[in-house]
């Protein structure tokens, strides 16, 4: 299991003092789809191991009420939203990057190991439980919910944005102060194949040819937005839905 660690605003250890449990029929199938039934038990330490004692009924209101408190003590401490922030919420932090001059790396054997700064279009992020998201923008301009999203033009990603994290070295929290973080391993880590899946760039030569001109400095510092493409999917519904949603 891994480390979990908690922000209490108090120094004080925590330990296990309790513990539900929840009841639910073999074959899940019941008129709520979930739990019917739950206990609360006290927690005694016994050497090294915990042990859950008897446990006594829990009425739903008395469950609910149990919860509510924990919400609110669990709930996220305010903190400024800097301007590139999107959204944020338990589960995912997206945000957006306008549109740059960013130094990229290749190590494949169709471009060699090179590297050069090249002009990106605007990108919107999303860092989640599930994984890491990219996705290309055709406006320089902060995205709003009715924003089409387009095709991260890069290697290592795969079909809906996700990125092939591979051996990049990226934070281990969702958070915004973990930004940054996200953001160097997608960008310091190496281009090493375009992944299997749909198109991620209009070029009548494919993606290699594209990121040889690219990396040949054709476009100067405009990234060519004519190259992108669509996926019929806005900036609302990545919010609203997830990546797959």
């Amino acid at each position: 299991m891994k480390d979990v660690y908690l922000s209490t605003g108090h120094s004080r250890p925590l330990f296990v003092s309790g513990a539900i449990l929840l009841y639910s029929h073999p074959d899940g199938g019941n008129s709520f789809g979930g739990p019917v039934y739950a206990t609360v038990h006290p927690v005694t330490a016994n050497g090294k191991r915990p042990v859950i004692g008897a446990g006594r009924p829990v009425d739903r209101q008395a469950l609910f009420t149990a919860l509510d408190s924990l919400a609110e003590r669990c709930a996220a401490k305010a903190e400024f939203l800097p301007g590139t922030v999107l959204a944020i919420d338990r589960t995912a932090v997206t945000w957006w990057c306008p549109p740059a001059m960013r130094r990229v790396f290749f190590e494949c054997p169709e471009l060699g190991n090179v590297t050069a700064v090249v002009p990106h279009p605007g990108l919107v992020f999303q860092a989640r439980n599930s994984g890491f998201y990219v996705y290309a923008l055709n406006s320089t301009t902060r995205p709003t919910p009715e924003t089409a999203l387009y095709e991260p033009p890069y290697f290592n990603t795969w079909d809906q944005g996700s990125i092939c994290i591979g051996s990049a070295r990226v934070p281990d929290r969702i958070d915004i102060a973990s930004i940054d973080g996200w953001e160097s391993g997608f960008f310091e880590s190496a281009f090493t194949h375009p992944n299997a899946g749909g198109k991620r760039v209009n070029h009548p030569r494919g993606e290699f040819a594209f990121w040889k001109e690219m990396l040949a400095g054709k476009y100067g510092e405009q990234f060519p937005m004519q190259c992108l493409v669509p996926m019929k999917r806005t900036l609302g519904d990545l919010i609203a839905r997830g990546p797959k949603g």
